[in-house]
């Protein structure tokens, strides 16, 4: 394989597998922080045991999100050093926004909320989880933000060899962003749903005794995962009217990868909504449906997959849409030795972490609610010494 093929191969893996961390992280926050409110507000420990099991899950997903996020954004300097120079002082930009205002405010905050149990006052201490959610979403925005001048390059004209932001407004309003930023939401809060919702169904099928912890569970997934998917979809086809449509008839790859991931999509719509949706308050005893929901589990991360596939695809030869070509954006001097060295490097490095990620998370479940570190209650002062 040619060196540009191999470097569009790396970039592909790495942000395909980043990318499913992150519509679980965003998936998830707002579920945990739903919760945490319920329990601060009813004072029910129920409820503080699913803040503190979810929480856990939703931390584990986040910590080894970060290192994916990281091989990805080094890239941008290993391999396609050509759109750093043509467009760095416009797509740079939202990424750095996204470092800067988002990712460090969220870190900080989920530092105080994870820390702050039995220390921070209850109020304050469910103020970071929301603000944890908040920033996530701000995060994901400034990075649509970037993706979206990629596809249509608002508020930036071409000055000699560069291409200088003019209008902040157009960039951060651009119609390439204005439906595909709230389609990113809808497909998380159907990726937090499904998985809350599947290992709640693994854990009943397995005749827990938190029953009534996965019950509710369950549900809250189900009417989760219900409502992303809708709005997904919705939002989805809202795309088409200011997407050029010309980007999937010249590329078969993202049309084929466009029309799977829609019919994939209404088939799981059609079962999630007008089957498991009406049978909610069945559904924890009626236990055929628990292997149906854990098959259905994946579906939103293929989906993901699929969508980005699309979105990536649709604009070849295109790096900056009728701008910049994907062969000039690329770093000179690359050699496919090279690029092979550092994609097998890249790609081990992610799938390991993928697969430390689903283990944790799997380990966790499996354990249930009566084995949590996060938000355990501190040993007494005069507890003894754990000697080594």
């Amino acid at each position: 394989m040619e060196a540009l093929d191999l470097a569009r191969w790396q970039f592909a893996l790495t942000g395909n597998l980043h990318f499913l961390f992150v519509v679980l992280t965003m998936g998830l926050a707002p579920l945990v922080a739903i919760l945490h409110t319920r329990w601060v507000i009813s004072g029910r420990r129920l409820y503080e045991g699913m803040t503190r099991f979810w929480g856990q899950i939703y931390v584990i997903n986040y910590a080894l999100g970060i290192v994916t996020g990281l091989v990805m954004e080094f890239q941008f300097g290993l391999s396609w050093s050509g759109l750093s120079h043509y467009a760095g002082d416009v797509f740079g930009a939202p990424l750095a926004m996204e470092t800067l205002v988002a990712f460090f405010l969220e870190s900080t905050f989920l530092g105080l909320w994870i820390f702050g149990w039995h220390r921070l006052p209850k109020w304050l201490h469910l103020a970071c989880i929301w603000l944890v959610t908040l920033t996530a979403y701000a995060s994901a925005y400034f990075i649509m933000v970037g993706n979206s001048f990629l596809q249509n390059p608002a508020g930036a004209v071409r000055t000699g060899d560069r291409m200088e932001l003019v209008d902040i407004g157009a960039l951060l309003t651009n119609k390439a962003l204005i439906f595909s930023f709230p389609h990113v939401i809808g497909a998380a809060l159907f990726a937090g749903g499904m998985v809350m919702a599947g290992a709640s169904a693994y854990k009943l099928r397995r005749r827990t005794n938190e029953v009534e912890f996965f019950t509710k569970s369950l549900r809250t997934g189900i009417v989760t995962a219900s409502i992303g998917l809708t709005a997904a979809i919705i939002v989805g086809y809202l795309q088409f009217g200011v997407v050029d449509t010309g980007k999937f008839e010249n590329n078969v790859g993202a049309a084929v990868g466009l029309g799977f991931m829609i019919e994939l999509a209404h088939v799981i719509w059609l079962v999630l909504v007008l089957v498991l949706l009406p049978m909610i308050s069945w559904l924890p005893r009626w236990r055929w449906t628990h292997m149906l929901i854990m098959i259905m589990t994946p579906a939103p991360f293929l989906l993901a997959a699929l969508g980005w596939l699309a979105r990536e695809m649709g604009r070849q030869p295109w790096m900056i849409w009728q701008q910049l070509t994907v062969a000039d954006a690329m770093s000179p001097g690359l050699t496919p030795g090279m690029i092979t060295m550092s994609l097998i490097g890249f790609v081990g490095v992610l799938t390991l972490l993928a697969v430390a990620d689903y283990a944790l998370i799997a380990r966790t479940i499996r354990r249930g609610p009566g084995e949590l570190a996060l938000g355990e209650h501190p040993a007494p002062a005069d507890a003894p010494a754990l000697s080594l």
